[in-house]
């Protein structure tokens, strides 16, 4: 009953041909998948990742043409950080200020040197230069050199009112353990090199986050399968007392979602059956797919989404 680390990162942007340009373009990831949110078919669900979407290098979005910009507040992901190899910095330093990128300057973080950067929507990133990094698998698809590509999630940041709570969650549900502690951050990590670290930067009374453009919706914990997932299930209502909603089919994995007691969304989400169960992994993203149940209503979800192209 161990979280090896993050799955995924799903958050709101605004317009999705600019989300899609920033992520491909600037950033080098691929589009892995290009469906719709199945609660709300008329909003794209675009996720984003490495060569084949492995957990741990997946950052989703749902992109609404008119949104207002969200606020970064107590209860919500703070930071979104990737991996790089350890001498990429200085080349993403300079793509950032080509691309005009907004974006600080690099600093030491837990002993890693850490560039805060930020989406078109304003949405909180870092990039984090990692020895043997560069060994990590990553997209090569794109126009960013090989040596400096992004290998995945680094880890997250939550912004909370206070530490306890949430941490005999990650410790005791998904496995984590507290690797170090800096200032008001507390950082635990779990097995996995990928999306292994959550951060916690407690903060005492401080306003609750606004969700919009450039906030992050939830973030999604590795099962490997469904007997993980309902192993953690059982340890979050029995001992913690937690509602978890029943399990969804996602297609490409199967979740259950609940709040963690800052109040953050929490998803747990299964490494099965992954994003080629509809489509080859060389064609990964180039189609939109739809489950099952939305299929009969195709001809009209196409005409309601906006163009990508």
């Amino acid at each position: 009953m161990t979280a090896t680390g993050l799955h995924h990162v799903t958050a709101i942007s605004g317009p999705a041909r600019r989300n899609l340009d920033f992520y491909t373009r600037v950033l080098g990831l691929r589009l892995v998948k290009k469906t719709v949110n199945f609660d709300d078919p008329g909003t794209y669900h675009l996720y984003y990742g490495d060569e084949t979407g492995q957990p741990g290098t997946i950052l989703t979005f749902f992109p609404w043409e008119q949104v207002a910009p969200g606020r970064i507040g107590v209860g919500e992901t703070q930071e979104t950080a990737f991996r790089v190899p350890q001498g990429s910095i200085g080349y993403w330093t300079h793509r950032f200020i080509a691309a005009g990128v907004a974006h600080e300057a690099p600093a030491k973080v837990f002993g890693e040197t850490v560039l805060p950067f930020r989406d078109p929507d304003g949405m909180v990133l870092a990039l984090v230069g990692i020895a043997g990094a560069e060994a990590e698998p990553a997209w090569s698809g794109s126009e960013i050199p090989a040596e400096h590509a992004i290998r995945g999630f680094h880890g997250v940041t939550l912004l909370l009112r206070e530490e306890g709570p949430s941490a005999a969650i990650l410790t005791d549900v998904f496995g984590l353990a507290e690797t170090g502690r800096e200032g008001a951050l507390t950082r635990f990590s779990g097995s996995a090199d990928r999306g292994g670290h959550v951060t916690i930067r407690a903060v005492g009374d401080f306003l609750r986050g606004r969700p919009g453009g450039g906030s992050v919706h939830h973030i999604a914990f590795r099962a490997a399968d469904d007997a993980a997932q309902t192993a953690m299930v059982r340890r979050l209502t029995g001992t913690h007392g937690l509602a978890v909603t029943e399990q969804r089919d996602r297609n490409y994995f199967r979740s259950v979602y609940f709040r963690e007691p800052g109040g953050v969304l929490f998803e747990i989400a299964t490494d099965i059956p992954g994003f080629a169960a509809d489509e080859p992994v060389e064609s990964l993203g180039q189609a939109l797919k739809l489950p099952r149940f939305l299929e009969p209503h195709r001809s009209e979800i196409e005409r309601v989404l906006p163009a990508m192209a």
